[in-house]
């Protein structure tokens, strides 16, 4: 496979597990191959020790849904054990606006921390009306909006905790006091908060490149979770908070992720003018693969 294809953990996955996977590959991979890290050990004994940490269970929900009504002044003691966290997850679940219910309002969202524990949850009303509460999958009534916290309020609190006392316009990349946010589809997320954050502090999920389709299209939180989790989530009434473990748990997993440094940085990478062309054609694999670099931000240079 190309190095173009190798980035992505689903053509590695596709190549070991898939429907048509390659024959000598799948045979070592089915007796010492852990099918959710996809890394190879030395013996069955150690995959069967390693998959006891792998394998991650399901989030315990059952104390955030019962506090799902509370705003963020019921819920920022239960949160103040996160407050000095400085990677996030955050996730929200829309309800629907305009004439069709078709417009996503942002009617419930959820922020944790590293150690999972919550650090702000609340209903969310809505600035116009909402014409669908999307019940079966958001479990949101009308009644718990009618007094919730209004989004201009939550707008503050959030961009105010992730920038953690810098300016918007003042956060750097390295150095500062502003949080890493982890999400999937943040992008949505964050637009329909109304909450600007700067890109270079944003990993999601939905778009980190090994984490992608080979096609380059997005798999869904469902997928991932239970592909490199091993879990199902959204299988009833969606929990935000459930979201972010996921998003968060993900995250962690690749930020783990053991490349060498110049590689992950992109420093090893030499830029061969059209004249070299022929250098690089009668290189060996192993030889290219020296020179190779990631193109994109690599998740295990950070902190």
């Amino acid at each position: 496979m190309d190095s173009e294809t190798l980035r992505f953990f689903e053509s590695l996955r596709e190549h070991l597990i898939g429907p048509l996977p390659k024959i000598e590959c799948a045979r070592v991979f089915r007796t010492r191959g852990c099918n959710l890290c996809l890394n190879i050990f030395e013996s069955p004994n150690d995959l069967r020790t390693h998959r006891a940490s792998c394998q991650l269970s399901r989030a315990a929900s059952g104390l955030t849904s019962r506090m799902s009504r509370m705003s963020l002044q019921g819920s920022s003691d239960y949160g103040s054990r996160s407050q000095g966290s400085q990677v996030v997850a955050l996730a929200c679940k829309m309800a629907g606006g305009g004439s069709d219910g078709s417009l996503d309002l942002c009617a419930r969202v959820c922020l944790i921390g590293e150690d999972e524990n919550v650090i702000f949850q609340t209903y969310i009303k809505p600035q116009i009306p909402v014409t669908n509460y999307r019940y079966e999958t958001t479990g949101i009534r009308p009644e718990y909006l009618r007094d919730a916290m209004p989004l201009k309020q939550a707008q503050r609190r959030i961009q105010d905790f992730l920038s953690n006392g810098e300016p918007i316009w003042k956060i750097r990349s390295r150095g500062g006091k502003a949080r890493i946010l982890v999400g999937h589809g943040l992008d949505h997320d964050l637009e329909c908060l109304g909450v600007e954050y700067p890109e270079f502090l944003i990993r999601d999920t939905a778009i980190y490149p090994p984490l992608m389709k080979t096609s380059k299209l997005t798999n869904s939180l469902k997928y991932l979770t239970q592909a490199y989790l091993g879990y199902d989530i959204q299988t009833g009434t969606q929990d935000p908070y459930e979201d972010c473990v996921a998003a968060m748990r993900i995250y962690v997993r690749m930020r783990s992720q053991n490349h060498p440094p110049d590689y992950a940085s992109g420093e090893s990478c030499i830029n061969y003018p059209a004249w070299r062309q022929r250098e690089l054609e009668k290189m060996t694999p192993d030889a290219l693969l020296e020179l190779s670099a990631s193109d994109y931000h690599c998740w295990c240079l950070d902190p």
